[in-house]
């Protein structure tokens, strides 16, 4: 793992298999409950991940220590952790396949009904700001700059800065897809598009997940350790501002050294806003007939087996779904694949 004074992973086949063995003998004790925070995650995770995308370590060689770390555990939490671990093992392999099955959704839309949804909206504005950890959302922020310097992000920090992007800031998946690619060392692409687009809205088959970005900051760093470090302009910030810095008067700025606007920006888009139109677009483009039939034919092709559910869990014919706008836990079929 990184040291305090490196910001990337020891590279080599001798750090993963060290990495492996960290993870298998202690450090994965908490990995189910460790995998929402970016604080608790950089430890808590596996962080096999780029290990695997480099060839460092195989596939077959965590899944079988794995599994014999799981039989010869005397300990049923570190059992039960390790039991979760194993199942998004399988995920990750479902992932890369389903890309191998229809190479195309790195380019197109899974749902061709989304065609034409986002492609002619692209801002240079948001999507520079979003780039540079400079929306005005601390949290968006701080996790992209924590990115940008370390190639690694927990998987659902990774998925509220896709949300954001997709939702709040209305860019399409495929440059922000590129961007992100291009920053993550352990980036696969076949779970890297499929998670694009089903972070974006555009499988046709999966449940809205919309990340609030501000309640992202609430529960997931409390104390706003994570902010601070990686957003310096908001170190002295006092914490009941810290997910909001703009609703700061003009006197707590003064005292905080960050004034909105000239050392902080005001955040890009209103979120209220943006996620009503998002919402808007979205659903009445799913309430269509032809993004109902490409729904069925998209879980036909790409969902679950297992019971006859799509990788969310709702059944067939629920494709317009709920929107869940405040990033509720990730399910067992939506975690760490990036662990």
């Amino acid at each position: 793992l990184a040291s305090p004074g490196r910001t990337l992973q020891p590279a080599g086949e001798r750090a993963a298999h060290a990495t492996l063995r960290s993870f298998l003998d202690g450090r994965g004790h908490d990995y189910r409950s460790a995998l929402s925070s970016p604080l608790s995650a950089a430890e808590g995770c596996s962080r096999l991940s780029p290990h695997l995308a480099f060839g460092t370590v195989s596939m077959r060689t965590v899944h079988q220590a794995t599994e014999a770390a799981i039989a010869g555990s005397a300990d049923r939490g570190m059992a039960y952790a390790l039991r979760g671990f194993a199942g998004r093992l399988r995920w990750h392999c479902h992932f890369m396949q389903k890309l191998e099955d229809e190479p195309a959704i790195e380019f197109r839309n899974f749902a061709r009904a989304c065609d034409g949804l986002r492609e002619d909206s692209l801002d240079d504005t948001r999507f520079a700001a979003w780039c540079a950890g400079r929306t005005g959302y601390p949290m968006v922020d701080a996790c992209m700059r924590s990115l940008v310097a370390t190639g690694w992000l927990n998987f659902r920090m990774r998925a509220m800065l896709v949300s954001f992007a997709s939702y709040h800031l209305w860019l399409h998946w495929r440059p922000t897809g590129l961007f992100l690619a291009r920053q993550f060392l352990d980036f696969e692409p076949g779970i890297h598009w499929s998670q694009m687009q089903m972070q974006s809205g555009t499988t046709g088959i999966n449940t809205l997940r919309i990340y609030s970005p501000t309640k992202q900051a609430l529960d997931q760093d409390p104390q706003g350790a994570f902010i601070r470090r990686w957003v310096p302009e908001l170190a002295r910030v006092p914490l009941p501002w810290l997910a909001r810095p703009w609703l700061m008067d003009a006197a707590t700025q003064q005292a905080a050294g960050c004034r909105i606007g000239p050392d902080y920006p005001a955040p890009i888009v209103d979120e209220k806003q943006a996620l009503q139109a998002a919402r808007e677009r979205l659903f009445g483009l799913r309430a269509t007939p032809q993004a109902r039939a490409e729904a069925d034919a998209v879980q036909a092709r790409h969902g679950s087996r297992r019971s006859g559910l799509p990788p969310t869990g709702r059944p067939r014919g629920t494709s317009r779904g709920p929107v869940r706008s405040e990033g509720a836990s990730a399910t067992p079929r939506q975690g760490d694949f990036f662990g």
